[in-house]
């Protein structure tokens, strides 16, 4: 075995740095003025002690810049240490764990028990007069002045009793002062890990999702950005944190799709947004129809001004008509015969579509543009980006691509649209996106449920992965929605709501659309991907007023705002779903009948002991959303 320099052999052991993804190899997510914990296990041979301290560096903070030092606490049952900080900064944030031996410390520990059993010890006091010199040359200032005269009196080079040289060994001020390594070989580092630290709509928020292009009551017009700004005092109302709009940009007219995705399109026919691209321009102009670019940054004003913000669509792909095409044609994939490839998922075909092809020959030039597709929204005041099929593109260009853009915003938000294989899901939300679609709209029973929540939860998924709960997109009509009428509108919409700290509905929710267009289907009938649709948004039958009421639940309760504070309660009916969620001073219990055709009832378990409650005690209970009051009694109660 070769040998090694003594520098690099550790004179201690640093393992299992938390919280951490991958062991370091990805950054955990928190949110802005949240306080982190970070804990290590740290041990060494022998009986000495060990000082051990958590190096914080900040965002802004230089290459070269200084660490600041945070001391680490051992706690004896779990045998490890602990310590915090707040991140009260966006960005990128790195965290190190550092340790040495404690020379002294384990010097005056032995010294403490050589005296408690009546030894002579002043041949240790002359050992204690070495350390402190040593401690001193590493010293700076007045600490060292201090060392220093310390050493002289332990050594006995000072006049002094045998008793006034003991208490100066034990004094806890000299320890304090020595928080560094004797040597600087004794020091020990462990790799440094990555924090991203976000806004708060990041972790917490309530989305809405429309095409402005239907914010119109003419059938036969276009919806503009101004038509679509008159929606937002009444969204605003209904509790909206976030205006999510689909692509805004020009629509190719090659191989346009038509109505419920024809292949043949006629006159008029409006297209679908996602094949970007047109000669008015790619990804970085407004569709003509929908208004001029100083329109939709009057949009995104008022949305600021209604306490909301606008979340634009990231489709990386082009129409056949966009610019890109004829300027960059190696950008694309290309067939033998020099024609482009479409996209297709056999046996669909979307001719309307070009991907792009990101291991191009001029891949440096394409993934900056991609990039610089972004700074341009950004500087037109848009912060949160809805991306689309993220799992198609490499992961390499999202990691670098995300990590390039956050470090010149770090205020900016990506949410990841993949429906793919988990594995999948959870690279892109360790890459870097701040949050990401799920499984929930298939999930509707209480197992599908419990596992869902329990993976979000309570795995390392919930250092890194934050869930958005779409309850339904443009392209998924769950069948339980389509069957269940408008009572499994107001159960996903509780679910959706309560589960995660981060949901979302698409346009028609609200008056609970729910016609496929065939049996089998989870598409809408005339979907609005591919036509106009002007709607009643009072029409009879609406839960309007169950969104307002539980969006502003969700801002008062503060256990609501949080993912893994989430407990599932046992309850004999598989009907109905019961669940806890908690923080200081609120305490929620959520019963969920999963049943949208019946009236359900079930035994609720309530948590006494985590309320402090003793067995038999009455306690108060109130529905949040009836406002009616009950009284409870003991663990069992009926609901």
């Amino acid at each position: 075995m070769p040998r090694r320099r003594d520098s690099s052999l550790p004179r201690v052991v640093i393992e299992d740095v938390g919280p951490a993804v991958d062991a370091g190899r990805h950054p955990i997510k928190r949110a802005l003025g949240t306080t982190v914990h970070v804990s290590a296990a740290i041990f060494k041979d022998g009986h000495d002690t060990i000082r051990a301290r958590l190096l914080v560096k900040r965002p802004e903070a230089g290459a070269d810049e200084a660490w600041r030092a945070i001391p680490l606490h051992y706690q004896f049952n779990p045998d490890r240490w602990y310590a915090s900080f707040v991140a009260e900064t966006l960005g990128r944030w790195q965290y190190a764990v550092e340790a040495w031996p404690d020379a002294y410390g384990s010097w005056q520990s032995d010294l403490g028990k050589r005296i408690a059993a009546g030894q002579n010890v002043a041949p240790e006091l002359l050992e204690g007069a070495v350390l402190l010199e040593r401690a001193a040359r590493r010293a700076r200032a007045a600490a060292k002045r201090k060392l220093a005269a310390a050493a002289r009196l332990l050594a006995g080079k000072e006049k002094a009793s045998i008793e006034a040289r003991i208490e100066c060994a034990l004094d806890p001020a000299l320890l304090a002062i020595i928080d560094f390594p004797l040597e600087e070989a004794e020091r020990t580092r462990s790799d440094a890990f990555e924090i991203i630290v976000d806004r708060d709509v990041a972790s917490f928020g309530a989305w809405y999702e429309m095409f402005p292009r239907s914010q119109t009551n003419d059938p036969s017009k276009h919806g503009t950005f101004a038509d679509a700004a008159g929606r937002l005092p009444d969204l605003a109302d209904l509790g909206f944190d976030v205006i999510y709009l689909p692509p805004i940009h020009p629509i190719g007219r090659t191989h346009r799709k038509g109505p419920n995705n024809s292949r043949t399109s006629s006159p008029g026919d409006v297209g679908s947004p996602w094949a970007i691209g047109a000669a008015e321009g790619g990804h970085t102009a407004v569709h003509p129809d929908l208004g001029t670019l100083a329109a939709f940054e009057a949009f995104v004003r008022k949305a600021h001004d209604n306490g909301m913000e606008v979340a634009l669509d990231f489709a990386l792909q082009c129409s056949p008509d966009h610019p890109w095409v004829s300027e960059h044609p190696d950008w694309f994939f290309r067939r033998p015969d020099g024609s482009i490839h479409y996209a297709e998922n056999p046996p669909k075909k979307y001719e309307d579509i070009y991907p792009l092809n990101f291991w191009c020959d001029d891949r440096q030039g394409l993934w900056e543009a991609c990039r610089d597709i972004l700074l341009f929204w950004i500087d037109c005041g848009v912060k949160i980006f809805r991306v689309d099929n993220p799992h198609t593109k490499p992961f390499a260009f999202w990691e670098w691509c995300l990590a390039e853009v956050q470090a010149r915003h770090p205020d900016t938000v990506f949410l990841a649209e993949a429906f793919t294989r988990p594995n999948r899901m959870k690279a892109l939300a360790k890459l870097g996106f701040n949050q990401s679609y799920t499984y929930f709209t298939w999930k509707n029973s209480k197992w599908e449920l419990k596992e869902l929540m329990t993976d979000l939860a309570h795995s390392d998924m919930a250092e890194y992965y934050r869930p958005n709960f779409f309850a339904n997109t443009p392209d998924i009509l769950h069948e339980y929605l389509q069957r269940g009428g408008r009572a499994a509108f107001r159960v996903r919409l509780l679910l959706a709501a309560t589960l995660s700290p981060i949901y979302g509905i698409y346009s028609g929710f609200e008056i609970c659309e729910n016609v496929p267009v065939r049996e089998g289907s989870e598409e809408y009938l005339n979907s609005e991907k591919y036509q106009l649709r002007v709607r009643d948004w009072n029409a009879p039958g609406n839960i309007r007023d169950d969104i307002r009421s539980i969006n502003r639940l969700r801002r008062g309760h503060p256990a609501l705002r949080r993912l893994a504070n989430l407990e599932i309660l046992d309850v004999a009916n598989d009907q109905v779903f019961c669940f806890r969620k908690w923080a200081e001073g609120d305490e929620l219990l959520c019963v969920v009948n999963l049943d949208p055709h019946q009236v359900q009832e079930a035994i609720v378990p309530a948590p006494l002991e985590k309320l402090g409650l003793s067995a038999d005690a009455p306690f108060p209970v109130k529905d949040l959303l009836t406002g009616e009051r009950y009284t409870w009694r003991g663990r069992d109660n009926y609901v």
